[in-house]
C-alpha cells in the first residue's frame, strides 16, 4: 500500500525495455544522437508546432532552468504560495536564476487567484529599481493540492502575463494526470492558453529519470544551451533520456499510465467519502487525495504497511482538523492496483 508519492513507483516495463535496447549500441553524445533528434521532432508533433526541447534529469532542474532562461537582474517570479518551486526545491530556482526572487501569490485549492496575481505584479512598477522587476509567472498543473487549472483559468493567467510582457511557465511534473483529467490536448493546455515554457515531467508517471524543458516559444531558449551545461544538466548520454521518452509517448502509453493513476485515486476518493471514520479534506481531480482521519486510524494503517505522508494544513483552511485528527496525502501511480486501494480502505473500515 504505497501511497507516499508517485516517485516511489518504479519504471514501466516498456520504459525499461527501451533503455535496454539503447544500452546495446553506440550513438553521438551530448544530445546530438539520431534518437535525440527524433524525439525533438516528436515533441513538435505532440505540441502541434515547432518547439525547443532540452532534456534534464530532475523536475527541480527543469523548473529552475526554465526560469533561469528568462532571468534578469532584480527579477521576480510570481508563483502560488504552496508551489513546489517555493516550498520544495531548496532554493534552487533562486540559486540558478542568479538570486532572482519568488513572490508567493495566494489562491484557493493550490491555484493562483488571477486578481491577486494582477495586484502582486502591480506592486512592482516599471523602473522602480529598489523593488526589482517582474520577469515571469509560473503555475503548477496539476497543483500541489491535487487540483487542476481549467483551460479558461490558464487562459486568464496567460492574459495577465501577456498584458505585463511576462513569460508564463508551467510546472508539469504531473502534466499527464492533468491532461487526461481535462481530456485536452497538449497544445490546448499550453500555448493555446498562453503558456510559453513547460516543464514536461515523466518521472512520476512511469519513467526512470526523464524530464524535458519545452520552449513553446523557441526564441526564449537562446541562452539555454549554456545554462544547461553550466548547471551540470547536459548529460553526455542524453539518448537514455530520449529512449525513455520514446517508449513513454509511443502509442499513448503516457496517457494510459496517467489514466490508471487517476482512476485509482477516484477509487480511493469514493471509498474515503463513504467511510464513517475518515473524510476528504477537499475535492481533487488527479492522482493526489488529501484525507482527514483520526490519528489512531493513521497509526493503524501505518502498522499494516500503508505508506503516506502527513500534510500541513493549508492556510485558507485553518479549522480543517479536530484535536484527534490529522491530514495525510495519498498519491496513486501508474503501478497502483485496485487491490492496493481496497486493502487500504479495509484498514480504514
Amino acid at each position: 500500500m504505497f501511497f507516499a508519492s508517485d516517485n516511489w513507483a518504479g519504471a514501466h516495463p516498456k520504459i525499461a525495455e527501451s533503455l535496454a535496447r539503447e544500452a546495446a549500441g553506440y550513438a553521438a553524445a551530448y544530445g546530438t544522437s539520431d534518437l535525440d533528434r527524433h524525439m525533438e521532432e516528436r515533441f513538435n508533433e505532440l505540441f502541434q508546432r515547432e518547439v525547443a526541447v532540452y532534456f534534464v534529469g530532475t523536475g527541480t532542474a527543469a523548473n529552475s532552468l526554465a526560469l533561469a532562461a528568462v532571468a534578469r537582474p532584480g527579477g521576480v517570479t510570481f508563483c502560488h504560495s504552496e508551489a513546489h518551486v517555493t516550498a520544495d526545491e531548496c532554493g534552487a530556482p533562486e540559486f540558478l536564476t542568479g538570486a532572482c526572487r519568488l513572490v508567493p501569490v495566494p489562491g484557493p485549492g493550490g491555484k493562483i487567484d488571477k486578481d491577486a496575481l494582477a495586484a502582486a505584479i502591480g506592486r512592482f512598477p516599471p523602473g522602480a529599481v529598489h523593488q526589482g522587476r517582474p520577469m515571469a509567472v509560473t503555475i503548477t498543473q496539476a497543483t500541489e493540492s491535487g487540483t487542476i487549472y481549467t483551460l479558461d483559468e490558464i487562459a486568464a493567467i496567460g492574459a495577465i502575463a501577456r498584458a505585463n510582457n511576462l513569460p508564463l511557465h508551467m510546472d508539469g511534473a504531473r502534466f499527464a494526470n492533468a491532461l487526461v483529467a481535462l481530456d485536452a490536448s497538449p497544445a490546448d493546455m499550453t500555448w493555446k492558453r498562453g503558456v510559453d515554457i513547460l516543464s514536461f515531467g515523466a518521472t512520476k508517471n512511469g519513467c526512470w529519470c526523464a524530464e524535458a524543458i519545452i520552449f513553446l516559444k523557441p526564441e526564449l531558449a537562446s541562452e539555454m544551451p549554456f545554462i544547461r551545461k553550466r548547471s551540470a544538466q547536459l548529460f553526455s548520454k542524453t539518448r537514455f533520456i530520449s529512449a525513455q521518452f520514446e517508449a513513454y509517448l509511443e502509442g499513448g502509453l503516457w496517457l494510459e499510465l496517467a489514466r490508471n493513476a487517476n482512476a485509482m485515486a477516484d477509487r480511493l476518493r469514493a471509498g474515503i467519502a463513504a467511510s464513517a471514520k475518515s473524510r476528504l479534506a477537499w475535492s481533487t481531480t488527479t492522482n493526489e487525495v488529501f484525507t482527514v482521519l483520526p490519528k489512531e486510524a493513521a497509526a493503524l494503517a501505518e502498522s499494516r504497511g500503508a505508506k503516506f505522508y502527513d500534510w500541513p494544513v493549508p492556510v485558507e483552511t485553518p479549522n480543517l482538523l479536530q484535536q484527534d485528527e490529522m491530514l495525510i496525502r495519498l498519491v496513486t501511480s501508474f503501478a497502483t492496483t485496485q487491490d492496493d486501494v481496497d486493502r487500504f480502505l479495509e484498514v480504514l473500515a
